[in-house]
């Protein structure tokens, strides 16, 4: 069976990894840079459950408030709601701590990338990760959220530039200090040079779990489909995904799971790819 978004002259065959195959964590932080509340959970809920059964200590810095992902609430409620769904999922996932910068969504295609850079940065001088996960930089082709764009740029440079000491030396009269992570995990919508497949059944109902958990944003999402069939004609459809927008949306993750699975002959999958310092005695 073909297997699906690889490209041979970018990507090796790709490692399949799961619960008996995951990378020991042994104590290892993983630092995940996320643009939105629900975007762990979505993307890389299956990987970030397996990670912390293997050890890894899991920490998620959000970039935005998510104060426009709701439907009828105010901007406030959309915030205090968007930031506990996001702590009861981290838990769900088994991230140990989850950290806001507060900056205003939809809208960081107007930021900095530089400002941005550097608040990435700061983070990684604190925490000292190991590895970094975030959006794929590369696989922009298959994205439409500028949002997701910005931060994939953001996270990749701040991965080699937190390394420099003369890269916001202002950091360190807080006690901070140059720190070089060893890994980047990367996910996206499709990641077009896979390397490593997460064998996520195992953990599939904890990830389905977990994007439950982000109520307001499936309400949105489920008002927005509700408007796509009206377009097509096909309301009752919409209708059917606002009756019950966690369950209609934990049947199409979990359907999403097993096609990406399938190839590999898995029930359930995600798609990452890894970028790794390679020393000499590996």
């Amino acid at each position: 069976m073909a297997r699906p978004f690889l490209n041979p002259e970018l990507s090796p065959e790709p490692e399949i990894i799961g619960s008996g195959a995951m990378p020991v964590g042994e104590g290892r932080m993983l630092l995940v840079v996320i643009a939105h509340a629900d975007d762990a959970a979505i993307f890389a809920g299956g990987t970030l459950a397996l990670m912390a059964r293997a050890g890894w200590r899991i920490v998620i810095l959000r970039v935005t408030d998510d104060r426009w992902d709701s439907v009828a609430l105010d901007e406030a409620e959309t915030i205090r709601r968007n930031a506990a769904e996001l702590r009861a999922a981290a838990a769900i996932l088994g991230a140990v701590a989850v950290e806001d910068l507060g900056w205003q969504t939809d809208v960081l295609g107007d930021a900095s990338r530089v400002a941005l850079r550097e608040r990435i940065i700061h983070a990684i001088r604190r925490h000292r990760p190991y590895a970094l996960m975030s959006f794929d930089p590369y696989a922009v082709l298959h994205e439409d959220n500028l949002d997701h764009k910005v931060l994939a740029e953001a996270v990749d440079e701040a991965f080699w530039t937190s390394m420099f000491d003369k890269h916001h030396p202002e950091h360190f009269s807080e006690g901070l200090s140059p720190h070089g992570s060893v890994e980047r995990w990367y996910f996206g919508r499709v990641v077009a040079s896979v390397t490593h497949v997460a064998d996520t059944g195992r953990v599939l109902d904890v990830q389905l779990a977990a994007i439950a958990a982000h109520a307001t944003p499936l309400a949105n999402m489920a008002a927005q489909y509700a408007l796509q069939c009206r377009t097509a004609g096909r309301a009752k459809e919409g209708d059917a995904a606002l009756m019950d927008p966690v369950g209609f949306f934990r049947r199409r993750f979990a359907a999403a799971a097993a096609r990406r699975g399938s190839p590999f002959g898995l029930a359930a999958a995600e798609h990452l790819r890894r970028n790794a310092v390679r020393f000499d005695d590996a």
